[in-house]
Order: structure tokens, then sequence, then C-alpha cells
């Protein structure tokens, strides 16, 4: 990519960018067209659930079809996400921080934002699909549901799942866990009013929205995963058997509490507890779905990556994953943005690999523009992007990641900078008591000098080494001051979250 002011400066790496190039034009030779792309992104799944980063039967959930991605893939374990769902999940489909699209949270009951934070943004799935792909989201959007903001009306071709996260929708019939809302006919009355929908909703590029199944139970909650996998397996049948590519994002609703595991799962992990039955769930789901691609013959076309939106929402514990760092979902320590990622590629991805290499979820963003033959001189002027094009990282059997820092945002705070192994704090999240990083839980500056930690020494995060062991903080810090410096000729939007 060449260099732009406006986009996040890489590392050059000129031979393996040349060896990733011929190896992408052989496969179209072969092929004759551009490769498929799939997404699977697992809500609030931690870094320490999958078998293949510790977990599995470990942590009481058994994950081999994840570690099958992994053993025949590349496994990232330093993948980055942001602290919560929205800024992730925006973050990846325009490739541009969440501070910078003003979507810094979820636009939760009884929000009401200034702008439509869609309206001057050019998504993935836009440029996917005027590049010749079809895209469809299948699964859990929560980027905004009003007209305008809805998947079908920012790019995607189709829409088939839910707008909000799954306790959004579950906590309005779940009596036994939210009695003062389901039992209150009063308190129901007025979170119906401003809530979001509780409906199956399919969409389609140009606005025709049809609400389809309503979520009446608990029940319905717990099987809302599968009727997402089935619809995904069945469309990915259709669309194998077009000339035209295909780019998917298959979101779970699973496994974000409150996890209801389906009638199939329940009790069917080791630990016995509905957050394992879902991940186990999870699992099985992702091997339906990669059995598919098989089944269509496109394994050897599609790029397969998956991962989790954020670290565990450790609040909502035992109904929550684990991580092995400090911090989980709602905080800027490595458990709460460091999430599983692995890419997968029949015969483009070498099998086994492993890497410690860099990579942010807004990546995603430029490899597939990459992938697409979409370039950066179609991305609009005036604003900045932070995705990397890590396309050679991936492909070249020893690739190295190009990226050289990962930036860390708490809503409107930047909190840290991590490049290297090093990791330069200058706000932090306490939680007051165990598990509680969002519920009870202070935002606060560090004081007389950053937090400076080396993570391969302590990948915990509980011991400094700035002044008294490591001089390399200063070109940390510096990084972090050159990225706050780009807001002054890009500002950051508000839409009044």
């Amino acid at each position: 990519m060449p260099f732009a002011e406006n986009i996040e400066a890489v590392i050059p790496r000129p031979e393996q960018d040349k060896a990733a190039e011929e190896r992408l034009a052989a496969l179209k030779a072969k092929t004759g067209q551009r490769p498929n792309i799939l997404w699977l992104v697992v809500d609030d799944m931690g870094f320490g659930d999958p078998g293949c980063y510790g977990g599995g039967g470990l942590a009481g959930a058994s994950t081999p079809n994840i570690d099958r991605l992994a053993a025949e893939g590349l496994k990232l374990t330093s993948c980055y996400a942001q602290q919560t769902c929205t800024p992730t999940r925006s973050a990846i489909l325009t490739g541009r921080l969440p501070i910078r699209t003003g979507l810094t949270r979820p636009i939760l009951a009884g929000d009401k934002i200034t702008a439509n934070p869609w309206e001057d943004e050019v998504s993935l799935p836009k440029l996917l699909s005027d590049a010749g792909y079809f895209t469809l989201l299948s699964g859990k959007w929560h980027i905004g549901e009003s007209e305008g903001m809805r998947p079908h009306d920012v790019g995607f071709d189709e829409f088939y799942g839910y707008y909000p996260a799954q306790k959004e929708i579950s906590q309005r019939v779940d009596a036994r866990r939210f009695p003062g809302l389901v039992l209150n006919p009063e308190r129901l009355a007025a979170f119906e009013a401003v809530g979001p929908t509780d409906f199956l909703t399919h969409g389609f590029k140009g606005g025709r929205t049809e609400e389809l199944q309503q979520i009446l139970s608990t029940e319905d909650m717990s099987k809302a995963d599968q009727v997402l996998t089935d619809f995904t397996v069945k469309r990915i049948e259709e669309l194998a058997a077009c000339e035209q590519p295909f780019f998917i994002e298959h979101c779970f609703m699973k496994v974000h509490c409150d996890n209801f595991p389906h009638p199939d799962y329940a009790g069917k992990s080791e630990a016995k507890y509905p957050y394992k039955d879902s991940v186990h769930e999870v699992d099985a789901q992702i091997g339906e779905i990669m059995k598919a691609l098989g089944d269509a013959g496109v394994l050897e076309n599609t790029l397969v990556f998956f991962t989790s939106d954020n670290g565990p929402q450790m609040d909502g514990w035992p109904d929550a994953g684990y991580t092995p760092f400090r911090g989980a979902k709602g905080t800027t320590w490595e458990g709460g943005v460091r999430v599983p990622g692995i890419a997968y590629w029949k015969g483009m991805i070498a099998t086994g690999r492993t890497s410690d290499g860099l990579f942010d979820l807004m990546d995603l963003f430029g490899v597939s523009l990459n992938l697409a033959g979409v370039g950066t001189d179609t991305l609009p002027e005036g604003r900045f992007y932070d995705f990397v094009d890590q396309t050679s990282f991936l492909l070249t059997d020893e690739g190295q990641s190009k990226r050289e820092a990962v930036y860390y945002w708490w809503g409107k705070e930047l909190m840290a900078c991590r490049m290297k192994e090093y990791k330069a704090h200058v706000k932090v999240v306490l939680a007051q008591a165990p598990h509680m990083h969002i519920d009870l839980a202070t935002v606060q500056d560090v004081g007389l000098a950053p937090w400076f930690f080396n993570l391969y020494l302590d990948p915990k995060e509980e011991m400094t080494v700035g002044h008294r062991l490591d001089p390399w903080m200063v070109t940390v810090l510096g990084k972090l001051k050159a990225h706050g410096a780009t807001f002054k000729k890009y500002p950051a939007k508000n839409i009044g979250l």
C-alpha cells in the first residue's frame, strides 16, 4: 500500500507483499474470480475459551472445530478488538477507530443520537458490493436499527438477523432474572416504547425489510443461533453456485449473556453451565458452516477469519468467558481487548502457523479491500483510516505483521498504546470489586508516569518496568502522541453518545 498521510503507517515488507500478490494472481488465474470472504464473529468470547488458546475441555467446553481451524491455519496471539461490541463492529466495517465515526459505545434504549454516523461513512460491504461481491450479514448487528443505520442501508445486499445483543431481547421475557421488568406491565410497556426490536429481521438493499419470528420466550432465544447458522449454510450453498464472489459476516448472538443453550446442546459441555454449553454450541455451528464451504467446493477460494468482538463480560459471571489476562470487556487491559484470531484458507495459508505479530481487527478492512481488488484511492478524502493491509502477513508462509502499533480507546478517552511487546497506559479502568469491570469500575489517570509494561515478561500487566528497567517507554509514548495528533487535522465525530 502506498504511503498516505491519512492512513495508518505500516512497516514496509516489499518482498512479502510481492509473494502474496503472486499467490493471489495464481489463484485468480485458476478460479477466474476474486476470492470469497467469510468472517465468524462470536459475541464476548474470552481469549482463553477455545482449546487452542488454552481453554477447551480445561475450561469446561471443548471446541474441536475452532481448534481445527487453528491447527490448519494461522493462530494469532496478539489480535485486538475494541473494548466493547459496537465499537469493534463499526471499526471492522469502516477501517476507522470508533472515536472517528462517533460509534464509541452501544446505542441503548432511550438514547437520542444527534446524527446518523453512517451518513458520511463508506462501509466495507458497500465497497465490496460495488466491486462485484454479494454481501451478507447474518446474526447480530448492534450498530443502529433506525432507518439509515441498518445493515442493508449501509452497504450489505442482505441482512438476516437481530439488531441488538441477545440480552437486550431476552430480558423482556426472562421473568426469573428480570422480574421487576417482566412482571411489571407499566415498566415493560415503557421499555418496549424505547427498546430495540425483538424480531428476527430480513432486510435487503434498497430498504425492503421483513420482520419474521418474534422472540417470545427464553427458549426462542436459545434457538436463535441455530436458525442463523441454518440460514448461512443455505446461502453459502446458493451463493457458491453463482459466478459472483461473496462476503459473509456471520455474527453469533452467543456467547453474550444471558445464555440459554439450544435444547440440543444443554448439558453437553464438560462444565454443564449455560455459558459453557453455549461455547460448545457455537463451536458445533462453526463446524456446520465450514462443512458447508467444503460441500459447496469453495474452501480453496475462501478466506475464513474467526474472532470475538471483545473480551469476556465478567460482570455477568458465571455466565461469562475466560481470559488469562488482566481485565475484561469494558476495559483496555489485555483481558478486554486481546481476542482469539484465526485465519484459515485451504491451500493459501500454511497449516500450523502461530504468530504474535500485532493484528487489529480493523486490519480485516484492508485485507478485504486487497482481496477484492479495491484500491485505497476509492476511499473518501478528508478522513483518517486506521486499518493496515495485512494480506501478506496472513498469506506468506513466514509472514510478519505490518502493524507497528495498536491504540486503545475507552469511549472518547485515549488510554494506551502497544508497540512490539511494550504497552504504555496513560489512563486505566480499575474495577472496584471482583469481576465488576463495567458496573463498578472507574476510569483514572495513571499519575506521575505512564504505567509501562513488558507483555512478554508480564502478560497480566501487574508490574511496571518503566524508569527501572526499560528506556523504550519514550518511543511508545511518542507513537501515542503522534496518533493523538492526527485528530487535529481529522477531528473526531460526535453523534451525541
